[in-house]
């Protein structure tokens, strides 16, 4: 058969990803700040863009109108009411010493789940209220310690000195500076800077230009007066410490087991980053993409938060005006394409909120447990659950609840947060939330007594006996997760906070 050029006409499918669809798919994972931005380029670019009061989509003159709010159906405001006030919310104060048990005690007192630090409740009737006017001013740590400087240290050398230190802060007031290195940039000794140092340790706050936390508290210390040798023993074995180690604490400390725990609960009282109480930076709340609301007869009101949706339209008139104006070939060219660009993207935003809206009623749909009861209410939810509700792929689902926040009655959650795996009913009927769960094993150890402590044998088989099927390593996975010890630990804790106790009320 001899071979030769043929020429043959066929017929062929196939999926090609034109520039534009692979922009609308970056447009739907953006969050809202991603979006302001892609959308602040795109207005310096194209000249046929223009900010205006609502996102109009325009193909020859037609509008598109907003995405309005969707109403779900099934929430009760007289049931939310009454669980808002059932519920105690554990609000994650970031208090000195609860940073102090992170770092020292290894998560001591407060290691909640993450559902029980994220539930809040609140309203959205004073949207426009400034809270930062409501902040009082304060001095920096800086002005502070300068104040000092100027009044304590009067040899100049010990000043310029003095300034260098206090520059080489970290904001949790600790030294990080290598002062050897520190002697070679200022030209002086490392005794100077040694010397220097020593004065600036006496500075208020008391702890103050400390090198580690072990030097910070023992600062603390000298400044009250209560540093002696048994104490500096104590501060010389904090991993024994974070370990609660008492026993061996006590025998390197050679005391007894009261006054151990009397030297603890003073450690306790001291702060591990003494700038703290000067620094005060405002954290910015995360600004949600949708907002839910309960109505007054029943149901919930879902809509977009217009202060997350970006305002663009398309300047018709300027571009009849060009296209009039414009006589070369390349220009007409080049405006046509910024007239294509543009209808596309005021397009490509209104589908991008429709569909955030789109998914975001369908989880409150599903969801609508978890809203009315709490946590014990989240089912489990996957991303084809909601895909198959609403006749979408499950990837769009996926970048639809990417770096996306939904403001509820129970406070601001990523969309992400919803979708739990299950855990299966040991009757073979109910299944249960991975989320539930972690929340239902906390609240187990936080209602356990000290000659009753869990373990994790002892919580599967307690939880296997209220219908969820779970096993022992799952439950470890879960509460490790969550920062709580072991049971040997928690039983430790509690034995040595009951003789504490004992001893306190004798």
């Amino acid at each position: 058969m001899a071979l030769g050029p043929r020429l043959d006409l066929r017929q062929t499918q196939a999926l090609v990803m034109t520039p534009q669809l692979q922009q609308a798919i970056k447009l739907l994972q953006f969050s809202s700040l991603e979006l302001t931005t892609y959308v602040d380029q795109q207005l310096e670019q194209n000249p046929l863009l223009e900010v205006g009061e609502a996102i109009t989509p325009t193909d020859g003159g037609d509008g598109a109108e907003q995405p309005a709010a969707e109403v779900v159906d099934g929430g009760d405001p007289r049931a939310l009411d009454r669980a808002l006030k059932d519920e105690s919310p554990s609000f994650a104060e970031d208090s000195i010493d609860s940073d102090f048990y992170d770092n020292v005690f290894d998560g001591g007192a407060d290691a909640g789940g993450s559902a029980a630090r994220q539930v809040r409740s609140g309203s959205f009737d004073d949207q426009a209220t400034n809270y930062e006017e409501l902040l009082p001013s304060s001095t920096s740590l800086r002005e502070v310690l300068s104040s000092q400087l100027a009044v304590d240290i009067t040899d100049p050398a010990e000043r310029l000195i003095g300034h260098f230190l206090i520059d080489q802060l970290d904001e949790t007031g600790y030294l990080s500076a290598d002062l050897a290195l520190a002697a070679d940039s200022l030209g002086c000794s490392l005794a100077q800077v040694e010397t220097t140092l020593t004065k600036l340790q006496t500075f208020e706050p008391a702890g103050i230009f400390a090198r580690n936390l072990a030097e910070c508290l023992r600062l603390q210390l000298a400044d009250r007066g209560g540093l002696d040798a048994s104490m500096d023993l104590l501060l010389g074995s904090l991993d024994l410490l974070a370990k609660r180690d008492w026993t061996a604490l006590a025998k390197v400390c050679g005391v007894s087991h009261d006054r151990l725990m009397s030297m603890v609960a003073e450690i306790r009282t001291l702060s591990p980053k003494p700038a703290l109480a000067f620094e005060h930076s405002v954290s910015q709340p995360v600004v949600p993409d949708v907002i839910m609301r309960a109505q007054p007869k029943g149901g919930w009101v879902v809509e977009l938060n217009s202060d997350t949706l970006p305002r663009v339209l398309v300047n018709n008139q300027y571009y009849v005006k060009l296209s009039r104006d414009i006589r070369s070939k390349e220009d007409k060219q080049y405006i046509a394409e910024c007239m294509q660009s543009a209808n596309w993207l005021v397009k490509s935003l209104h589908q991008r909120a429709t569909t955030i809206l789109k998914v975001s009623a369908e989880i409150v749909r599903q969801q609508n447990g978890f809203f009315i009861n709490g946590v014990h209410g989240l089912r489990p939810l996957i991303l084809r659950d909601i895909a198959e509700a609403i006749s979408m792929h499950e990837s769009t689902v996926s970048r639809v609840t990417s770096n996306k926040f939904m403001a509820t009655p129970r406070g601001i959650f990523e969309l992400k947060y919803f979708f739990t795996h299950a855990v299966g009913g040991s009757r073979g009927g109910d299944i249960h939330s991975a989320e539930s769960v972690r929340h239902h094993i906390k609240s187990l150890i936080d209602g356990e007594a000290a000659e009753g402590v869990l373990s994790d044998d002892g919580l599967a088989e307690r939880l296997q006996k209220e219908g969820i099927d779970i096993a022992r390593r799952t439950v470890a996975k879960y509460r490790e997760a969550m920062g709580i010890p072991s049971s040997v630990q928690r039983r430790r804790d509690k034995d040595a906070l009951r003789r504490q106790n004992g001893k306190g009320v004798a």
